[in-house]
């Protein structure tokens, strides 16, 4: 007895399905855009965190080096980046540590949004076009709670003047949405690097016990 077989039949999707196909990849791309801009958003920050913390260390192998003085504290004659401190020379106190830092790469913070700037190819023409961090030109190695550095994007609502933003516990400070989504870090003298909002900065202000902490900022321009 022979047995019949059924032929197939090929069938192309209908109209439908391939609505239905679409519409679920479209709320699939809604559901995950969000998760990887979060992901990209965090990975930036633990990356300038890293950069943060080799610029603590680069204070502190310089520091060990010249009287456990920072570049901030030492006369030009003697190698350091005191006649500097204000106007538009923070470049200045990164170049001097060049050594120190190896590459001029860590300089510049992923999140950057200013394109402008870019990370310079060696310290020989380094700028502050090249950098995304200020100074604190008031830290020192006897106070481990001064403010050593951090992301560009700090904000007080003052003016800089002639290169310095000047903080006081009398009035608030914060960041910009220019980067790491309104945050930001910060370095401080003992060598550690805080990821903090606009709440844990004013606590960082107020815990260096300085009436005013002086920071130079990468500004562009005279």
């Amino acid at each position: 007895m022979k047995t019949s077989l059924s032929p197939t039949t090929d069938r192309g999707l209908t109209l439908l399905e391939i609505f239905v196909i679409l519409a679920v990849i479209s709320v699939l791309g809604l559901l995950l855009v969000p998760a990887l801009n979060r992901a990209k958003i965090r990975a930036q920050r633990i990356t300038c965190n890293g950069y943060l913390k080799q610029i603590g260390l680069a204070y502190r192998v310089w520091e060990g080096d010249n009287k456990d003085l920072y570049p901030t504290q030492v006369a030009g004659t003697n190698g350091g980046t005191m006649d500097f401190i204000t106007g538009p020379n923070a470049w200045r106190h990164f170049q001097v540590m060049s050594n120190e830092l190896s590459t001029p790469l860590v300089l510049i913070c992923p999140a950057e949004s200013d394109r402008t700037r870019a990370a310079a190819t060696n310290f020989d023409f380094l700028r502050n076009s090249n950098i995304s961090y200020f100074v604190g030109i008031d830290a020192n190695d006897t106070n481990p709670q001064l403010i050593l550095s951090g992301d560009r994007n700090i904000t007080n609502g003052t003016l800089v003047k002639n290169g310095l933003l000047e903080l006081t516990t009398h009035r608030p400070s914060g960041w910009t949405a220019e980067m790491h989504d309104g945050v930001g870090n910060l370095a401080l003298s003992d060598g550690s690097v805080q990821q903090v909002s606009a709440t844990g900065l004013r606590t960082a202000v107020t815990n260096t016990g300085l009436a005013t902490s002086r920071l130079q900022m990468p500004m562009l321009g005279p």
